[in-house]
């Protein structure tokens, strides 16, 4: 679809079409005549105008018919407007609308929604940008704001558009060249940015798959392939790569975001470059990366280059560029949430463009006002609980010449089940958002002391020896000698919970105390018998609970061996 099929033409700066209310001194969208319009005559005076009957929103604001060359009358307080100035002047204060600012990790997908003034017409508009596919049963078909979710971010090497023919493999179907599962959790405190090498080696399963005639078909699975061959190799789409993810890190996968090269150039464009840092200078044959140690300001073909170049950090893999990608995301995030771009019309507009533009996603978030929920619910999560980390991996022990990568047996299991769990990689204190109820009030009061705590320790759905291993934690580190490990529970638990008696209050604070256990965490109820006949209270570990050393309040940081970074610090490329 071209640019004027969608409505604009292709010489119109969308920061032209905000112009200012003499009526009201506020700016407002205000698009051209090729443009979808209201079907009203003209505004009416109390400045609100309904939409198409049967439409579910409104159009907030003035937008102005066709023909109509003649502008409402102006309050005589208004103030007069210098002429030639109308498009480009900066708002003078900060329209009413809300903006709503989505980043979906990976070099290649980014989505930013503009909505209120004239919004249900432009809103129309950035619909007729976005491509979606049908990946049928392998992710979710909605989405939900009260619910945790995971999107997988796919960056490809298709070379597509103008400029991109020196870019990847001519021949390419469009690989899994960039992934990253994006897993935020269901409070809102945290997300998790999971990167996955496209050199692991996985099992990749039979795929159903809507093809363009839309007929069905399965396209068989790969048994120890390369993660890049999930997507484009046989015509496998992105459902392939949903369920290979699944599979591969048992992390349920509900939507996806896909771009190409052209899209890293698009959206740094639009937000007027981003700024990287680098150890060392930077002069790269192959991508034609040229920059100076210390910080830049990349955009476009410098933005693409940083990303996709190799051969200029570390020891010029894969893992390495994954790093820096990182990076790069953390600081287009801090960018894209800055007062600059969140308070400019010219960025916001700019940037919905490129992005929707950029985008093919699942029919399940294919609206876009889908996307602006799917915006609004990451936006909620503080950048300093945005955690960037790597598949945990090791080289490939039945390669001679190390050129592909296998699951870390030790280390990937514990992190997998953490994301999983909506399990914080950084410090997060959950109950800090708890209402100041009796929920809150069960941490409030006295604590005993460590070895008069008597508790027995359950299993009830965390992974083998976890009972073991909080009860050595207990009694060689923390003091609570009156412990023991009761093995596994009647039941699984989603969540690790402590309960006790009203008597054992004191004792049970000074568990959670210890442990990190929230209010929510703790259930007054009845006490249970220990092995020697005495009231204990009972520690059932729930399928949350990834590591002895993790806090129980939903934060495993300090207890998993990974390497992580998060989205509020700047990092620089080595």
């Amino acid at each position: 679809m071209d640019a004027q099929s969608r409505g604009r033409a292709d010489d119109v700066d969308p920061a032209d079409q905000w112009i200012i209310n003499p009526a009201t001194g506020e700016y407002e969208l205000r698009l051209g005549s090729s443009a979808p319009q209201s079907p009203l005559p003209g505004p009416r005076r109390s400045g609100h105008h309904p939409v198409n009957a049967g439409a579910d929103a409104a159009v907030s604001g003035r937008v102005r018919a066709p023909g109509r060359e003649v502008p409402p009358p102006r309050r005589r307080d208004a103030p007069e407007v210098p002429p030639g100035r109308r498009g480009n002047r900066p708002p003078q204060r900060r329209p009413r609308t809300r903006k709503a600012l989505l980043w979906a990790g990976g070099a290649m997908a980014f989505v930013v929604l503009a909505t209120g003034t004239a919004g249900y017409v432009y809103l129309k508009h950035l619909e007729g940008n976005v491509h979606t596919t049908d990946v049928g049963d392998a992710g979710s078909g909605d989405f939900s704001k009260d619910e945790a979710f995971s999107i997988l971010v796919l960056g490809t090497d298709k070379r597509t558009g103008a400029g991109n023919e020196g870019y990847g493999d001519k021949n390419s179907v469009g690989h899994a060249d960039t992934t990253i599962l994006l897993h935020v959790s269901q409070d809102r405190t945290n997300a998790t940015a999971l990167s996955i090498p496209r050199d692991l080696i996985v099992d990749i399963p039979d795929c159903p798959t809507t093809l363009e005639d839309g007929t069905r078909k399965v396209i068989p699975g790969l048994q120890g392939a390369r993660f890049n061959r999930s997507l484009g190799e046989g015509g496998r789409d992105p459902g392939c790569t949903m369920r290979t993810v699944e599979e591969a890190t048992g992390i349920p996968v509900d939507h996806f975001m896909m771009a190409d090269f052209n899209a890293v150039k698009t959206l740094t464009t639009a937000v007027d470059g981003v700024k990287v840092c680098l150890q060392h200078a930077v002069d790269d044959r192959q991508s034609k990366l040229r920059l100076p140690a210390g910080e830049s300001t990349v955009a476009g073909e410098d933005a693409l280059a940083f990303v996709r170049t190799r051969h200029s950090f570390g020891n010029e893999g894969d893992l390495d560029r994954i790093k820096v990608q990182q990076h790069f995301l953390a600081s287009l995030m801090r960018k894209m949430s800055s007062g600059d771009t969140l308070t400019s019309p010219t960025r916001l507009l700019k940037l919905a463009e490129a992005a929707t533009e950029a985008l093919t996603v699942d029919t399940g978030i294919g609206k876009v006002s889908t996307l602006k929920d799917v915006a609004l619910e990451l936006k909620k999560v503080p950048t300093k609980n945005i955690s960037f980390t790597t598949v945990p991996v090791r080289d490939n022990p039945a390669e001679t010449v190390k050129a592909t990568v296998v699951l870390d047996e030790a280390k990937a299991p514990p992190l997998f089940a953490a994301i999983a769990n909506d399990v914080s990689l950084t410090e997060v204190k959950r109950q800090k958002k708890e209402k100041k109820t009796a929920v809150a009030a069960r941490l409030k009061g006295p604590k005993a002391e460590a070895s008069e705590v008597r508790v027995q320790v359950f299993n009830g759905g965390a992974p083998s020896g976890s009972a073991q291993q909080m009860l050595n934690r207990l009694q060689l580190e923390e003091g609570v000698s009156k412990s023991e490990n009761a093995g596994n529970a009647p039941k699984t638990l989603k969540r690790t919970t402590l309960e006790y008696a009203p008597d054992q209050a004191d004792q049970a604070r000074r568990l959670a105390d210890i442990l990190g256990l929230s209010g929510s965490g703790m259930k007054p109820g009845e006490s249970a018998t220990n092995s020697q006949g005495l009231p204990a209270m009972t520690l059932t570990l729930g399928e949350d609970f990834t590591d002895a050393g993790a806090r129980l309040d939903g934060s495993a940081a300090g207890a998993l061996d990974v390497e992580k970074s998060t989205a509020d610090k700047v990092q620089c490329a080595s």
